[in-house]
């Protein structure tokens, strides 16, 4: 099949990732994959491993991007895909407005993945045309069902997959560890507790650091490592979570690395990685991913975090916003030899061909 994925950029979230790894398991298994987008630091990484990439400001939430539908149109009508994946709603939007443009014969069946529980409004409504949705969860489904006329028969729900290639137990890299105690020697004989994700309220930065504050009190020797950037507009909220360590008075057992794409190597290092999201997630990707090398996982439970964790270590889940019991359960954890097992449902392996399922009924009823 020839296969288009449409998302508004190629940087560093979740859902970038994954169109990345998907894109690479779509040129493995022989189907010809391209990605349309508006470019970002992934783009070198999915031509790398096969596929092509097409950039168009298709990210823009302004009425300017519908200038991008005759365009598109134009685009599709030479591609002539097989499927056509959006990943988002703008994207969407700008995809469905060319797709009708086009004669019925010549339409590429089309297939949505909701990976967040947007707003709902006209807006995000667009998500639910498609004959076929896929939902990264079941809280996502139950999400659809409740705020969209979708028949049941149309979703599926595919887990996001870990790559197990890529994401399995073995200590750390000798010499990348090397170069990160030359960078940050704090780091050195520490129990580390890993907070990674980007920089943004809703991640739960300010609660790990509150959190931190209460286990430092028990585990002296326990270091905080935040693994993530902040967004171009987002750069004073690390200033505030600095300040926030300072007035904690543990500014000195907290790490900020900014942004890193060797996060492996980091939750191998970890002895505890944290979730704490303060609002439901739609699903957890660094829980997955962690858990995949053997670290355990301490999480809120809520959303589609708790879904994996539920199915992969329930023993790392904590009610929601309590911190005491969630530094008390990194504690205990620190000094345990957790059984962990990712099961297949949460394995890019049945993520692919779930997803590869969903294709060829669309292909066929469209």
């Amino acid at each position: 099949m020839r296969v288009l994925q449409v998302l508004p950029a190629l940087n560093s979230g979740g859902v970038e990732r994954g169109t990345v790894e998907f894109a690479r398991e779509l040129v493995k298994q022989g189907h010809e994959s391209i990605v349309l987008s508006s470019g970002g630091r992934l783009v070198d990484q999915l031509e790398a491993e096969g596929s092509r990439h097409i950039t168009m400001p298709v990210h823009r939430k302004s009425l300017a991007s519908f200038g991008q539908i005759l365009p598109v149109r134009q685009l599709l009508k030479q591609l002539k895909p097989d499927v056509v994946h959006v990943r988002s709603r703008l994207p969407a939007w700008i995809i469905r407005l060319a797709w009708r443009g086009l004669p019925e014969k010549d339409r590429p069946a089309l297939v949505s993945t909701f990976h967040g529980m947007y707003s709902v409004n006209a807006y995000s409504a667009i998500m639910a045309k498609p004959q076929h949705l896929i939902a990264i969860s079941h809280c996502v489904e139950r999400y659809i069902l409740d705020n969209y006329k979708v028949a049941p028969e149309r979703i599926t729900v595919i887990q996001r997959g870990v790559d197990t290639r890529a994401f399995h137990p073995a200590p750390p890299d000798a010499a990348w560890l090397e170069q990160l105690y030359s960078e940050h020697p704090q780091l050195e004989d520490k129990k580390l507790i890993l907070m990674p994700g980007r920089l943004t309220r809703w991640k739960g930065q300010e609660a790990f650091l509150a959190m931190m504050a209460d286990l430092l009190q028990r585990e002296p020797q326990a270091h905080g490592v935040v693994v993530g950037g902040a967004e171009k507009n987002k750069e004073s909220y690390l200033a505030e979570l600095k300040a926030q360590a300072r007035k904690l008075g543990i500014d000195q057992q907290i790490t900020f690395t900014g942004h890193r794409s060797d996060i492996v190597e980091f939750y191998r290092l970890a002895d505890v990685v944290c979730h704490m999201s303060n609002k439901p997630e739609p699903f957890g990707r660094t829980l997955t991913e962690a858990l995949a090398v053997g670290t355990p996982v301490v999480a809120f439970d809520r959303g589609g975090a708790a879904e994996s964790l539920s199915a992969c270590f329930p023993e790392g889940l904590v009610p929601p916003d309590d911190l005491t019991t969630f530094a008390a359960r990194v504690h205990e954890q620190l000094h345990q030899h957790p059984r962990i097992v990712v099961h297949p449902e949460f394995q890019l392996e049945h993520q692919v061909q779930a997803t590869l399922e969903v294709y060829h009924r669309a292909v066929t009823h469209s």
